[in-house]
């Protein structure tokens, strides 16, 4: 933690944490020195820099959406800005690197790029002259911030934004310092015209990188620039790997540190550092003492899991979707209602994308039913022609999904290959809205209120299976999947029951020494109502093992179907897991479970049989 968490951890003045000054949590900010200097929580990384220095010249760094990498950017800018030596000391000192800084602290000019504040409207020559825009805004505030030390004028051409870079060079040059050039979100500006459904989105992108285009040339000036012209150092942070293999030929010097394990924590919050922040909000009484235990396990649920290095065991927390729990927490003494950041809901979008792939909705299928999702290798590089001409296999979306922070890696299976899997409850979330969207287009939740609202009360579960006989199994019966199996079964609940306001919806939740197909354990927070909390086993009867045609099956009464040999094996079979389920969730949280636990059988996909047990 940064200067003001190591005080409070410390305080020697009182036995508790109380009487120490109030945690600011920086949602929102992205200045290190405005978090620094103003005494905001800061989760210390300064220890990296050495290895960043030794790494390479040139670095590509990839991470999500909303994953700290604009504070890293600016973290590093004051580390290496020469005109911010003398503050050197009232920033880094506290941190590791003030401990033992490099050699290369406060000695470069720093020049940032931001293509996230471009806008990707307009025709061709708009989109040229608001990326000439930004890079010659920026450089004018280059010339502006450091003219104590340039020795001569910066010119900016308002026509060419590349000839006011060569002139920023030959002014630098006359100073005996050095360049560092930091480029955040490199691929925002062509991803934004990629995927913003424009009639125009690939002529556009083309024109940005295909032959000599204007971003490819911006690349090439900067490649260029690091060949003895004053430029030293570039570190570029982005999203994904889209644009890489369009603009190699112009941009051929850098090395990307994506997967690189000593950078792995670089982003994201350890669970250290999470049960820190917990105790932390004990002790200034945001959070009731009793609830210790249970906000650190409600917190990995929903915001763990995310893994950027095959070679590392760590997982770390999103840090925007952190800061934004214990932000409201401080600010309203209970936790967010949606515990889904607004700001990562634009994540929905490249679900959406992948939805509309040939076979992408089988992918978001999987990944919700837990199915084994693997590669050899990611994909690194995929370009514009492969976006909209290449072949969108399995690979490809799932490198697609890994980059944008909906899947993450989850291990290695047993010929080495990378397994994945949905990092976290919030981003399941994101998942099931997705596959209701593509499956269900008419579904309207508010139709289905007071049935939902039974069930979760009371526990009503026939009025949920009369409604996903009807309104659901049809739809999953009509589509051409080479398995329907317990995980169909489950997915079709799963899509009827998702409330994650009120319950953590856990697929093949970690029971004992068991798997519950689909455990609904109400949030902490929502206990104050009277709801309950539920475990299902689902279990398949094919028509086939029943030895019946479909209309045979519509025919037989609720009690002729309760009383075939299978489905009383079925019952029977899921009593026994649902009785060692309800054991082991009982002995782990007491009195504090009001417990329904319910198996529901299917006949092929056609009728719902149900026992409450």
């Amino acid at each position: 933690f940064g200067a003001k968490m190591e005080q409070c951890l410390t305080c020697k003045e009182s036995n508790s944490l109380l009487g120490c000054m109030l945690m600011q949590f920086p949602y929102g900010i992205s200045d290190f020195g405005t978090i620094v200097h103003d005494k905001y929580f800061y989760a210390d990384r300064t220890g990296i820099i050495p290895y960043i220095e030794q790494t390479a010249r040139q670095l590509i760094f990839l991470r999500p959406r909303r994953f700290g990498k604009s504070l890293l950017l600016s973290m590093l800018e004051h580390y290496y800005d020469l005109s911010k030596a003398d503050r050197f000391e009232g920033t880094f000192g506290p941190l590791a690197i003030g401990k033992t800084p490099t050699d290369l602290h406060s000695q470069y000019f720093v020049l940032k790029w931001d293509f996230s504040a471009i806008s990707s409207q307009g025709d061709l020559d708009a989109l040229k002259q608001a990326l000439y825009n930004h890079i010659n805004g920026r450089i004018a505030a280059f010339a502006d911030y450091y003219s104590d030390y340039l020795t001569c004028a910066v010119t900016i051409d308002k026509e060419d934004a590349l000839a006011s870079w060569q002139s920023l060079l030959t002014a630098v040059n006359r100073t005996g310092h050095k360049v560092y050039l930091l480029i955040d979100e490199y691929d925002n500006f062509a991803n934004e015209i990629l995927m913003g459904g424009h009639p125009q989105g690939q002529e556009r992108y083309e024109a940005l990188l295909e032959g000599e285009g204007i971003l490819k040339a911006l690349f090439k000036a900067v490649k260029a620039a690091a060949a003895g012209w004053g430029l030293d150092r570039v570190f570029i942070t982005g999203v994904s790997p889209i644009v890489l293999s369009d603009m190699t030929s112009g941009y051929n010097v850098a090395m990307n540190v994506t997967l690189a394990k000593p950078l792995h924590e670089l982003c994201g919050f350890t669970q250290e550092e999470i049960n820190a922040l917990v105790h932390k909000s004990i002790a200034q009484e945001w959070l009731p003492a009793d609830q210790l235990e249970s906000a650190i396990t409600f917190l990995k649920a929903y915001y763990d899991g995310y893994r950027f290095s095959r070679s590392s065991d760590q997982r770390l927390y999103n840090p925007t979707m952190i800061l934004y729990f214990f932000h409201t927490l401080q600010q309203e003494k209970v936790w967010p209602k949606d515990m889904l950041d607004s700001n990562l809901a634009m994540d929905r979008g490249k679900l959406s994308y992948i939805a509309s792939l040939p076979q992408g909705e089988q992918i978001i299928e999987a990944a919700i039913e837990h199915r084994p999702i693997s590669l050899r290798n990611l994909s690194q590089s995929f370009g514009i022609q492969d976006i909209l001409y290449g072949k969108k296999d399995e690979a490809f979306m799932i490198s697609l999904l890994y980059f944008f922070g909906v899947l993450t890696i989850e291990g290695e299976d047993d010929f080495g290959e990378i397994c994945f899997c949905v990092p976290n409850q919030a981003i399941f979330r994101l998942y099931v809205e997705e596959l209701k969207k593509v499956v269900l287009p008419q579904w309207k939740d508010s139709e289905y209120k007071q049935i939902l609202r039974d069930f979760y009360a009371k526990g009503q579960l026939e009025p949920v299976c009369k409604n996903i006989e009807k309104e659901i199994l049809p739809v999953f019966d009509n589509r051409d999947y080479a398995l329907v199996n317990e995980l169909t079964l489950k997915t079709a609940f799963l899509l009827f029951l998702f409330n994650d306001d009120l319950y953590s919806m856990d697929s093949e939740a970690s029971v004992g020494r068991g798997y519950a197909d689909l455990a609904m354990i109400v949030r902490p927070d929502a206990r104050r109502y009277s709801i309950l909390d539920c475990v299902f086993e689902f279990k398949y009867v094919s028509l086939k093992v029943l030895g019946l045609e479909g209309k045979q099956l519509e025919e037989m009464s609720e009690e002729e179907c309760l009383q075939l040999p299978a489905v009383q094996q079925a019952l029977k079979q899921g009593r026994e897991q649902l009785g060692r389920y309800a054991q082991s969730l009982l002995q782990r949280s007491g009195d504090e479970l009001r417990l329904g636990c319910f198996v529901v059988v299917a006949l092929g996909l056609q009728r719902l049989l149900f026992e409450a047990c």
